[in-house]
């Protein structure tokens, strides 16, 4: 993460800018409230590491009083791993834990689903299962507007469904709920945001 005295002004109106942001979507859709436990699913991409950053930010107003952890999912039978002290290393510097959880793509038996499917299919199983059985109550994911966009052409072009992903879905009979504290923004701003703060590649 860049250092906060070498910012230029612009640089610091724009994480002003993100930090609204956030704030403006947790407040308008109410996506946290008092006591929650929250788990944000960080992939060590630039979008989880916004979300995360901007949520540790937004729990020093101490307007709501809620718990935050982070958790990465390693599919142990794919050649790419991500660099876990990378991930370590950023999220001790937020004063947040970091749960490293391992499990199975299982791309042999994915039939005609597409291998993405698949990956993205059992990383988050394996994320509400570890949220349900630890006590969390809302999953944090790092999904922006564009992904919004994109989602609503898919599900009009290839399904004929006027639908996109939400800001917050219960899930689960209501047991979990799935937060995207960063549906505002765009996918040009989180990107603008991790060159500021020089997140790793």
């Amino acid at each position: 993460m860049g250092d906060k005295s070498n910012y230029s002004k612009y640089q610091k109106n724009f994480i002003e800018l993100i930090k609204n942001r956030l704030a403006k979507a947790v407040n308008d859709y109410a996506l946290i409230q008092d006591g929650d436990n929250i788990l944000v699913a960080v992939s060590g991409g630039k979008d989880s590491l916004c979300l995360l950053e901007n949520l540790v930010e937004f729990k020093k107003f101490k307007t709501i009083e809620f718990n935050l952890e982070a958790i990465h999912i390693n599919l142990t039978d794919m050649d790419y791993e991500i660099d876990r002290k990378v991930i370590s290393d950023f999220c001790n510097k937020l004063n947040v834990e970091i749960n490293f959880v391992d499990t199975f793509a299982q791309i042999e038996d994915r039939g005609k689903k597409s291998a993405c499917f698949v990956c993205s299919r059992n990383r988050r199983k394996t994320m509400f299962e570890f949220a349900k059985h630890n006590g969390y109550n809302k999953l944090a994911f790092g999904h922006h507007m564009d992904d919004a966009v994109e989602t609503l052409i898919i599900n009009m072009v290839y399904h004929a469904n006027i639908a996109s992903i939400p800001p917050k879905l219960r899930m689960f009979s209501g047991e979990i709920e799935v937060i995207r504290p960063l549906i505002l923004l765009t996918n040009k701003e989180t990107s603008e945001y991790s060159n500021i703060k020089n997140y790793p590649s």
